[in-house]
């Protein structure tokens, strides 16, 4: 998967080859097999047991969330689409990821691997429109933050008719919230960063940079002796007198609203 994923990103720029999506593929599926079942490696699929579906609910009672087309169709399908791909100039680059994005799932040209390849293609789409091979953000992490929304606009994309209007909005949505969370993690990397080159030189135990740390990568509720005890699995007085060394070295502070046992928080 890294390995797919680095290959895309940093040749975004090299025309995308049937040989290529093969490459990836068998880098997916070393073994020739997805969990404990064989399957077909490095080609298109077969379809020689059942049609492609995605199905869901007990026997007897099974949805069909969609059906790829038939296996003889894909050769020219995927012809199609890498034409296209490739040769494709007059539209914007993010929305030609959209567009590269839900047709590619559609077409579902692989036994397996359909989604994690469809998804570098999206990396790669948006790498060219960055100019750039080095990646800040992922759509990969966010859709699958956002998977259930996904497989709902997907589905509705799928089995509706040739206008995908909604589909790129949520395409073009989710692209923002992946952009907003990288931005939050890069903010957070950075104070810490900063925070530890202020501190260079302040004498610090183990415990304490061990705690800091965990405050820094984001802490979440009040933070107490008694939490700071657990963290650094010292005593309650051990913890006290680190905190209190914290505070009179101005890193930690009380929190000014009180309470039934004292806060701390990071001195701005």
């Amino acid at each position: 998967m890294v390995e797919m994923m680095i290959d895309a990103a940093n040749n975004c720029f090299k025309p995308l080859t049937k040989d290529r999506l093969f490459d990836w593929h068998a880098a997916l599926f070393p073994m020739g097999r997805s969990g404990i079942f064989k399957i077909t490696v490095a080609d298109w699929r077969k379809d020689t047991a059942r049609q492609m579906q995605v199905v869901s609910g007990s026997a007897g009672r099974e949805k069909v969330h969609f059906q790829a087309p038939d296996a003889d169709l894909i050769e020219n399908e995927m012809n199609q689409f890498l034409k296209w791909f490739n040769q494709e100039k007059n539209i914007d680059l993010v929305i030609k990821a959209a567009v590269a994005h839900l047709w590619f799932v559609t077409i579902h040209p692989f036994q397996d691997g359909n989604g994690r390849i469809t998804r570098a293609l999206t990396d790669m789409l948006l790498a060219q429109s960055d100019k750039s091979t080095q990646r800040f953000y992922s759509m990969s992490a966010q859709i699958r933050v956002e998977r259930k929304e996904y497989y709902e606009i997907l589905e509705k994309s799928q089995k509706g008719d040739l206008d995908i209007t909604e589909w790129i909005k949520w395409f073009l949505s989710c692209l923002i919230n992946a952009l907003n969370a990288t931005d939050k993690i890069l903010t957070k990397v950075l104070f810490k960063a900063d925070f530890w080159n202020r501190h260079s030189k302040t004498i610090i135990n183990e415990r304490q940079r061990k705690v800091l740390n965990k405050i820094l990568d984001g802490f979440e509720g009040k933070l107490t002796s008694m939490k700071w005890a657990k963290m650094a699995k010292c005593s309650k007085d051990t913890a006290i007198r680190d905190i209190n060394d914290l505070i009179n070295k101005n890193i930690l502070q009380k929190e000014p609203e009180g309470g039934r046992s004292t806060n701390y928080e990071l001195k701005k």
